[in-house]
């Protein structure tokens, strides 16, 4: 498919205020878009629309809360006219054991990873059928194979791969074209974050090449820039991802074979794994519920 111009497209980012989001942001601006970033952090939001290229904004909204994200579409219109892009990019992750993970940590990677991007979407369709725009959807490699000890994150993905793929085929007559991101181990915060834990660290390590590797941030962005200038189905930000999907029928029984060996070899050192969010993006969410709370 041909690519459609960036110049003078407004772009909207959610989990804009680092890692790919941010990157994305910078990245679209310097190809002319107008951006509007939304994430969870006032201040850092408020740094990267300091540093974009183009007229940006910014909005403090939490992807779960569908008040606020209608608020935060109604005044993205207001502010920039119209929408022309969503990638609905927020997200948090949890490792461990199932049996011994947090309930409430385990949930809220399903609220915002699967929920919240239903509930971005929701809140930004109108536009986007209004402009024939571009919704993408990021989700991860955790949704082509699924993961020991990332039960919660490969739910979530594989989850929000499903929901876009049926979103795809409901508007496609309206003008809106729907877009799946895959992502392997990229490095970000939450990546980053979860490689403190010394157990998943080695679990990682031990994964089959090429998924044992961290990817750099820059030329991940650069394929979903690439995705989002063509209204790609599908964009992978590692080369090798495409070709997971001819084989991921195979992958559940691989791992579920794979897996059981692997956890007996961690044995009791598993019970080590923190619970919680991981990274700064995982505190930010963590740190946003407190204040809510109060």
């Amino acid at each position: 498919m041909s690519k459609v111009g960036l110049e003078g497209q407004v772009a909207v980012v959610t989990g804009a205020a680092r890692g790919v989001g941010e990157l994305l942001a910078r990245k679209l601006s310097a190809r002319g878009a107008k951006v509007a970033l939304v994430g969870l952090e006032p201040e850092a939001l408020k740094e990267v629309s300091g540093r974009l290229h183009s007229e940006s904004d910014h909005w403090h909204a939490d992807v779960t809360d569908h008040e606020a994200m209608t608020r935060v579409a109604r005044e993205v219109r207001e502010r920039f006219g119209k929408v022309d892009i969503v990638v609905a990019n927020a997200g948090v992750a949890t490792g461990g054991p199932f049996a011994d993970s947090d309930p409430e940590s385990w949930r809220r990677v399903i609220e915002v990873n699967l929920v919240g991007s239903a509930v971005t979407a929701r809140a930004f369709l109108p536009a986007l059928m209004e402009s024939r725009g571009y919704l993408l959807q990021i989700a991860s490699l955790a949704a082509i194979t699924p993961a020991p000890m990332m039960t919660a994150y490969c739910a979530s993905k594989s989850g929000v791969e499903a929901y876009a793929h049926s979103l795809r085929a409901e508007v496609g007559h309206r003008g809106v074209r729907v877009g799946v991101g895959y992502l392997s181990w990229t490095d970000t915060d939450m990546v980053r974050g979860a490689d403190q834990d010394e157990v998943m660290r080695e679990l990682r390590q031990r994964l089959p090449w090429p998924s044992n590797k961290t990817y750099p941030l820059g030329p991940a962005v650069d394929r979903i820039v690439a995705g989002v200038e063509r209204r790609s189905s599908h964009v992978y930000g590692q080369w090798w991802l495409r070709g997971m999907q001819g084989v991921r029928g195979y992958l559940p029984g691989l791992i579920g074979t794979v897996g059981q060996r692997e956890m007996r070899r961690f044995g009791e050192r598993l019970q080590q794994v923190r619970t919680g969010l991981v990274g700064a993006g995982g505190a930010a969410d963590e740190q946003e519920r407190v204040t809510h709370r109060k």
